[in-house]
């Protein structure tokens, strides 16, 4: 259905087109030689929309009728250009009887504006109708730029009107692309002016020849890279996309449903007891089963937009755009029990007896800054499902996948030993971290956070700066303020504190707060200006905790604030600098369990007094 304000914009369009096209056009100015001539031109764009120039990657496509038009302009005036259009429109619609109505006359409105805002631009700019001067191409060159304008706005508003795209976003991408196809058009039209200023007809016989040949060399081009594209992104064993086109479009999609906020969720799969296959039937027949498995996931994605790959091994993944976390649990779930009733040789003797996958599903949340954390969850989820007993799916939540007591102390022993290494270069990093994470563990018992959470919030907080090993020792422990040089290198310390947590797997988690602990919540941070909930919420109270031991501790090069000062300071830079909503939380915090117990001992210090004097 059209809606009131698509119907409102064609109305207009069509309104204005056949406007311009009454008053511009000129039947009876026409001889018997121009309207034979004006019927060759109509059927070269006929013929020419049926040969289309091809462009990769993404067979981009474009008609050269738009050259014919500005070629006819060029050399006979708006009132030919205008016939031509007519006459063309006029078979198109008897050809395509099939399409709407109200597109074929958007088609020629659209068109008949374009052709008239080229034509006096070209003639505001100097341009002479009847020759070709390729000594001045300027009016040539504004006149396409006003005709490329003009299409894109009236197709930009066209699609925001028919609810196509979101929100007016508009791909950068479409518009170079578009751009090209222009370029190429203008090239051709005084191409093909020359010719027919040159022989009327035999010019346009020869562009059209020409055209049609360019259009089969760019589709036999295009099939090629295509091919050749086609085999890069392929697993030669399973025909599922591989593990690198599967993490390129992963970033894709994942930066879409990002900008255009809708639901995106990951799969994890992995085939129960592979090895066990492996191992009593021989590494050929495994492959038979890969592929077979390979083949199921390809029927099962078919005719939806989600993308099934092997990512590596007997693990696969499917990306499933404008999906929710629920939906992919049905669809998968469903997929499952298919798989559990379909028979290959051996699986008999597998401990299900069936062939069977576990499953682990992630969504993509507002916090996420990241397409790696989305397969770091998926993976957990994945964990999860097998230590459910396999032949499951399970969706990623955070009580699922809590550390037990004796891992999380495993794993803090391992990052002491790593922030130890401070001890020896840069004694107050040292420090410093250790304060954070006294803070993080005591502010983390009054947050609503599950336990994950909090164990990823106290980790964090004590490897946070683990990445200012990599400074050189004389900025760190300089006194005084740093050089620009010098503070860029201090400002990389999150981006190799990533790389150096990113070496470990079981710490993916705690990348996001080494690495993201200096955004600021109105996106004036680094490394990458992240803003609001774009920084994810760990991130948000970590560096309000990280600031404020910077403010209260003693450093040469700035004077120390007391914790009064500090909280005050917090306060007025909530809703800037920091998250307001835990910003309000910490300094409450702090002002119960610190001020209070700082107040309290100054009251027992002067009764004392008081008592002493008596």
């Amino acid at each position: 259905m059209i809606n009131k304000y698509a119907k409102i914009y064609l109305m207009i369009i069509a309104m204005i087109g056949l406007g311009i096209f009454l008053i511009e056009s000129n039947f009876m100015a026409q001889s018997l030689e121009d309207w034979v001539f004006i019927y060759m031109l109509s059927g070269s764009i006929i013929l020419l929309n049926k040969f289309l120039i091809h462009l990769p990657p993404k067979d981009n496509s474009f008609s050269m009728d738009s050259s014919i038009y500005l070629a006819v302009m060029f050399l006979h005036g708006i009132d030919l250009a205008m016939n031509v259009l007519l006459i063309s429109s006029v078979v198109e619609f008897l050809y395509k009887r099939k399409m709407a109505w109200w597109k074929h006359l958007f088609n020629f409105s659209m068109y008949s504006i374009m052709i008239v805002g080229a034509y006096y631009s070209f003639l505001f700019s100097g341009g002479h109708i009847g020759e070709i001067n390729t000594q001045n191409l300027l009016p040539y060159m504004i006149s396409l730029v006003v005709y490329f304008s003009l299409n894109i706005c009236l197709m930009f508003l066209f699609f925001v009107f028919f609810d196509r795209i979101f929100k007016g976003t508009f791909d950068l991408g479409v518009l170079l692309e578009s751009a090209i196809g222009y370029s190429v058009t203008l090239l051709l039209s005084l191409v093909l002016a020359i010719l027919l200023n040159e022989k009327r007809y035999f010019g346009l016989f020869l562009f059209t020849v020409l055209v049609a040949i360019l259009s089969a060399v760019f589709r036999k081009f295009l099939y090629l890279y295509q091919e050749v594209s086609e085999r890069a992104n392929k697993d030669h064993l399973t025909g599922l996309y591989n593990h690198g086109y599967f993490k390129e479009m992963l970033n894709e999609q994942f930066r879409d449903a990002k900008k255009l906020k809708q639901p995106f969720t990951l799969a994890l799969l992995d085939l129960d007891d592979f090895k066990k296959y492996n191992d009593r039937n021989g590494h050929l027949q495994g492959d038979k089963l890969l592929q077979f498995f390979g083949e199921l996931l390809k029927k099962a994605v078919d005719g939806t937009d989600f993308v099934a790959a092997r990512y590596g091994g007997e693990e696969f993944a499917i990306l499933m755009p404008g999906t929710t976390k629920e939906e992919a649990f049905s669809f998968l779930d469903r997929l499952r029990k298919e798989i559990n009733d379909t028979y290959f040789s051996g699986v008999e003797h597998v401990p299900y007896r069936c062939l069977s996958f576990s499953c682990g599903i992630a969504e993509m949340e507002r916090s996420m800054y990241d397409s790696g954390e989305l397969i770091h969850k998926a993976d957990q989820a994945l964990y999860y499902a097998k230590a459910q007993g396999k032949n499951n799916v399970q969706i990623y939540e955070e009580h699922n996948i809590c550390f037990d007591e004796i891992k999380f102390k495993e794993n803090l022993d391992t990052l002491e030993q790593q922030v130890k290494f401070f001890l020896s270069k840069d004694v107050y990093t040292y420090r410093h971290s250790k304060r954070v994470f006294k803070y993080a563990s005591e502010f983390s018992q009054m947050l609503d956070l599950t336990d994950h959470e909090k164990q990823t919030l106290v980790l964090g907080a004590l490897i946070h700066d683990i990445g200012k090993i990599e400074v050189p020792r004389d900025i760190l422990n300089k006194e005084g303020k740093l050089e620009r040089h010098e503070w860029e290198i201090v400002k990389k310390h999150v981006t190799w504190g990533k790389e150096i947590i990113a070496a470990e797997k079981q710490f993916d988690d705690l990348i996001p707060l080494v690495e993201l602990h200096h955004e600021r919540y109105d996106g004036k941070g680094y490394p990458y200006g992240l803003k609001g909930e774009e920084i994810p919420k760990l991130v948000r109270i970590l560096c309000i905790i990280d600031s404020f031991d910077a403010m209260t501790t003693e450093r040469p090069y700035q004077r120390t604030k007391t914790f009064e000062e500090a909280v005050s300071e917090i306060m007025r830079c909530a809703g800037t600098q920091f998250d307001p909503f835990y910003a309000g939380l910490f300094t409450e915090f702090i002002r119960e369990k610190y001020l209070s117990r700082v107040q309290n001992q100054e009251q027992a210090e002067k009764y004392r007094d008081n008592e002493a004097v008596q």
